[in-house]
This record gives C-alpha cells, sequence and structure tokens, in this order.
C-alpha cells in the first residue's frame, strides 16, 4: 500500500460513512507517520478504519468498501470497517493520533484520517501477538523508526494484566537488546 492509497481509502471511508473523520490503524496506519515507510510494512492489501463521528456506519464502510466489494477489485486494496474497539491501545493513544488530510474525490473540503502514532500502533501490534505483528515490530526497530524506551512506555500504558503487559515488555528489551549487539 502507498499512501496515496491510504488518502484514498480515507476519502471513499469519509464519503460512505458520511463523516469528516475516520480512525486509521492496523498495520497501514503507519502510512501516517511515514509516508514512505518501508515496502516490508506495506504489504497489507486492507486498511482498517473507524468512522469517527459515525461509528454506527462502520459495518457500512466495511459493506461498501471490504474485502470482495467492487472497489477491492477495482482498486487492489479495500477498507476493513471495524470497531477500534477491536485494538487494544495504550492509554492516550487519541492525543498521539497522526493526521491525514484528504480533499474529497472533487477537490473540494477535506476529511481527515487519524492514524495511530507509530508507538501506540507497535504496542498494539504486539498486544495482538502474531509472528506477523512481532516481525513488523521488529522492522519498526531495525529501521530506527519507533525507540525502544518510548514503546516500553506505551507498553507500561496498555489495559489488560500486569503479567501480560510485563512478557510484551521483556520481549521487546530483549529484541532491542540483541539489535543493538549485532
Amino acid at each position: 500500500m502507498t499512501r496515496d492509497q491510504l488518502k484514498h481509502a480515507i476519502r471513499a471511508a469519509c464519503q460512505v460513512a458520511k463523516d469528516s473523520e475516520v480512525l486509521v490503524f492496523g498495520s497501514q496506519a503507519i502510512l501516517g507517520s511515514y509516508p514512505d515507510a518501508p515496502e516490508s510494512l506495506r504489504t497489507s492489501i486492507e486498511v482498517d478504519i473507524q468512522p469517527r463521528n459515525q461509528p454506527d456506519n462502520t459495518d457500512l464502510v466495511d459493506g461498501s468498501l471490504g474485502e470482495l466489494s467492487m472497489f477491492h477489485h477495482t482498486h487492489g486494496f479495500y477498507v476493513h470497517g471495524v470497531s477500534i474497539d477491536a485494538a487494544v491501545l495504550p492509554s492516550g493513544w487519541e492525543s498521539r493520533t497522526i493526521a491525514v488530510a484528504v480533499a474529497d474525490s472533487l477537490g473540494r473540503d477535506r476529511c481527515m484520517g487519524f492514524c495511530l502514532e507509530a508507538h501506540d500502533l507497535a504496542a498494539s501490534k504486539l498486544v495482538a501477538a502474531r509472528d506477523k505483528d512481532r516481525a513488523f515490530v521488529v522492522t519498526l526497530l531495525v529501521e530506527g523508526l519507533i525507540d525502544p524506551a518510548t514503546l516500553l512506555e506505551r507498553i507500561a500504558e496498555l489495559p489488560g494484566s500486569a503479567e501480560r503487559r510485563a512478557s510484551i515488555a521483556a520481549w521487546t528489551a530483549s529484541v532491542s537488546a540483541e539489535l543493538h549487539t549485532d
């Protein structure tokens, strides 16, 4: 996925949801912080989006722009309309989002995509604990796109059990130490 494709997804989701703002999370939110993110971070063809002011229209976004939709077939990527509540995020994430402004299809008005900040995204990925999510975070660390200390701070701000946060923090510290000794 490219930054232009992300903007297209934001524009389309705003139009379908009749909302001027959407929340962008999941791996492609990285394009908010890093428009030219390494290709290995942009392999997904899906953008997770929830209308910010019209959350009840999330299913409408998914039905109109989601997997196997005409939008997907036409553009080669799709918008997964999904509630942000599906993501486990550090407290305060809302104030750290990266705004991506997009003109509508006629070049008028603007809609906004609020993308998770890279450290918040990484912390959320580590909660998911899938191999692909860990690989995503390792790439962020290797490329120097996130700071290990800041990531550890965000992990400490995650909801859930202290044991789970400690486990995620231990993995992060171990990986960071290994990367800095090579």
